[in-house]
C-alpha cells in the first residue's frame, strides 16, 4: 500500500513534444495574423452569436484578438483567455490602438483554460478555431469542460468549433513533405520556401505538423515550427460533452448553419449545461 501511495503522488511526466506543439505556432503573432487574415466566416459567425447573446462573452483561446476585437467593436463585452504570452501581449498592444469604448469592453487574462477560475458567469462561452484541439487527453478535456460549466449561467450556451479530422493528412507518409507556395514572411521580411510534414499518432490521436521555413538562398537560416492537434471524431466529441454534463442543441458543418455532412471540414457544436 505504501509503495502504491508513493507512486500515485509522482507528478505526471511532461510531454515536451506536446508542449512544443501547443505553443510554438503562437510565438509569432505577425505570422499568425497574416496567415489567417482571410479567415473571416467564423469571425462573422461569432460576432452575430455574441450580439444575440448580448454579452458578456468568455472566449477561450482568444489569441491576439482575431475574433474578440470585432465582437468588442460591435458593442459586446469580452473576457479573453489564452495561454500564449506572445499572443496575449500582442492583443494588449493592439488594444492600445482601439477607441476607448472598445478597450473598455475587452479584458485579457493569460491562463490555462483547464484551470483558470474567473469567479463570474457568462451567457455565452466560446472556444473558436481549434483551441480545443490542444486538449490532448481525456483528463484535459474533462478539466476544461468543468471550467466551462462553472463559467456558464444556468441557461448559457457553449459553442466550440473543431476541424473534422482531415483523413488525407492523417494518412500522409511522415517523410513526404507537402510543398506550399513561397511567400514573404511577415516577420523576417524574406521570401521563404514553405514545406509541411504530417505525422499522425493513432494511439494518442494527435496529428503532428512540422512547418519548415527556408529563406530563399539561405538554407542555413531555415527553421521549423511544430504544431500538435488532437483529433476528435464527431461521435467522440458528442460523448465527451454528454458525459461531462452538457446537452447538445445542434451541430453544424459550417459557419452558415449548414448540416454536418461527410464533406464538412469543420464541426460547430452548440451545447448547454444539462
Amino acid at each position: 500500500m505504501k509503495a502504491h501511495a508513493t507512486a500515485s503522488r509522482r507528478p505526471a511526466r511532461r510531454d515536451r513534444e506536446l508542449e512544443a506543439g501547443s505553443l510554438a505556432h503562437y510565438e509569432d503573432p505577425a505570422y499568425y495574423t497574416a496567415t489567417y487574415a482571410a479567415r473571416i466566416a467564423d469571425v462573422a459567425f461569432y460576432v452575430d452569436l455574441a450580439a444575440r447573446a448580448r454579452g458578456p462573452v468568455l472566449e477561450y483561446g482568444v489569441g491576439n484578438g482575431r475574433i474578440a476585437l470585432p465582437m468588442a467593436r460591435h458593442g459586446v463585452d469580452v473576457v479573453g483567455v489564452d495561454h500564449s504570452a506572445p499572443m496575449v501581449g500582442d492583443l494588449r498592444r493592439r488594444l492600445k490602438d482601439e477607441p476607448a469604448e472598445v478597450r473598455q469592453r475587452v479584458r485579457v487574462v493569460r491562463g490555462d483554460m483547464r484551470r483558470l477560475a474567473l469567479r463570474r458567469r457568462f451567457p455565452l462561452v466560446i472556444c473558436p478555431f481549434n483551441a480545443a484541439l490542444h486538449l490532448y487527453t481525456r483528463p484535459d478535456v474533462e478539466a476544461f469542460l468543468a471550467r466551462v460549466r462553472a463559467h456558464l449561467v444556468p441557461r448559457g450556451r457553449f459553442v466550440v468549433d473543431l476541424s473534422m479530422p482531415p483523413l488525407a493528412d492523417l494518412a500522409r507518409a511522415p517523410g513526404r513533405p507537402f510543398h506550399a507556395p513561397r511567400f514573404r514572411h511577415p516577420t523576417t521580411r524574406t521570401v521563404v520556401k514553405n514545406r509541411e510534414h504530417f505525422d499522425y499518432d493513432p494511439v494518442r490521436q494527435v496529428l503532428f505538423v512540422s512547418m519548415e521555413f527556408e529563406p530563399v538562398g539561405a538554407p542555413d537560416d531555415a527553421w521549423t515550427t511544430p504544431l500538435a492537434h488532437r483529433q476528435f471524431f464527431p461521435r467522440e466529441w458528442e460523448a465527451l460533452l454528454h458525459y461531462n454534463g452538457f446537452r447538445v442543441d445542434r451541430v453544424e458543418g459550417d459557419f452558415h448553419g449548414g448540416p454536418l455532412v461527410r464533406d464538412s471540414d469543420v464541426m460547430v457544436w452548440h451545447a448547454r449545461k444539462r
